[in-house]
């Protein structure tokens, strides 16, 4: 039972990209809806007790890592709405899993012996081998598609930006996450606020896209209730499970065309990915 729980991050946080490309509203409605559904979580929390508010390190950590949680969730929205939940989704994962990584590497000292290095080189390239997999353009694939994905990468970088800062920020100041999820919840809604201020949007559109930022506070919460009966390297690995989930909904679910090589590409990148993750999911454990 415990690993079935588990497994329920990765599926509430694959399914949130797909429930935002489903009730649309483009992405600024998106990532205002998103971060205004994780403030409702929030304030569960605190409705319930769990909020601290006698630490100023988790009020700031909790804040400043929630906003630049926004902003990596803005701007993956933005490259999904350019290239699509299938090719952004595999990229997405695995840069986040590579700046977090060497960030925890090289600033962090959690790579301490060789066996560590070496393993932790060897997810490296994987990750990379599996990023470059799932970007095969198909042989088909409209001419316009290269400008495309070429306007996504930086947008992509900056959203990988955003999402190693939310999780390593933490990590610097020792804070537990649990503890800054109310605070965070506050960093997220402000930062899609500041996202989208400048953008016309839409009431009914922000309010459907709440339901994706529900889902993935949820996932957070059976995160953070995992990792002490299975352990942070299980809990970290079977979450970045969410890419099979995403990847794969945004081809059946959504119905984004992939022709057989691109689909070939895809799987083995995928698994590349997960295999990546569970390495580096156990160098941190």
């Amino acid at each position: 039972m415990d690993l079935l729980i588990a497994l329920l991050p990765a599926l509430f946080w694959g399914s949130v990209v797909l429930i935002n490309v489903l009730v649309g509203g483009g992405p600024y409605n998106q990532i205002r809806g998103t971060t205004l559904g994780t403030l409702i979580v929030g304030i569960v929390l605190l409705v319930t007790g769990n909020a601290k508010f006698d630490d100023l390190a988790v009020i700031i950590v909790g804040l400043i890592s929630g906003a630049f949680w926004a902003l990596g969730q803005g701007y993956q929205l933005k490259s999904i709405s350019l290239i699509g939940v299938s090719k952004t989704m595999p990229i997405s994962t695995g840069l986040q899993l590579v700046g977090t990584t060497l960030f925890s590497a090289v600033f962090l000292g959690e790579w301490s012996t060789g066996t560590q290095v070496t393993l932790g080189l060897v997810a490296m390239v994987l990750l990379v081998i599996g990023i470059a997999l799932t970007s095969i353009k198909g042989k088909n694939e409209a001419s316009g598609s290269n400008s495309k994905f070429g306007k996504a990468i930086p947008i992509l970088i900056i959203s990988t930006v955003g999402y190693v800062v939310y999780v390593v920020v933490a990590q610097i100041f020792g804070v537990d996450g649990m503890n800054a999820l109310f605070f965070q919840s506050i960093g997220m809604a402000i930062g899609g606020l500041i996202l989208s201020a400048k953008h016309e949007t839409s009431l009914k559109s922000t309010m459907w896209n709440m339901i994706p930022g529900v889902i993935w506070g949820i996932g957070n919460l059976f995160m953070f209730y995992s990792q002490p009966k299975v352990g942070v390297a299980t809990s970290f690995s079977f979450s970045q499970l969410l890419v099979i989930v995403s990847t794969l909904g945004g081809i059946f679910l959504l119905g984004e065309r992939k022709d057989k090589r691109q689909m070939t590409g895809i799987w083995v990148g995928i698994v590349l990915i997960i295999i990546a993750a569970f390495i580096l999911g156990n160098l941190k454990g």
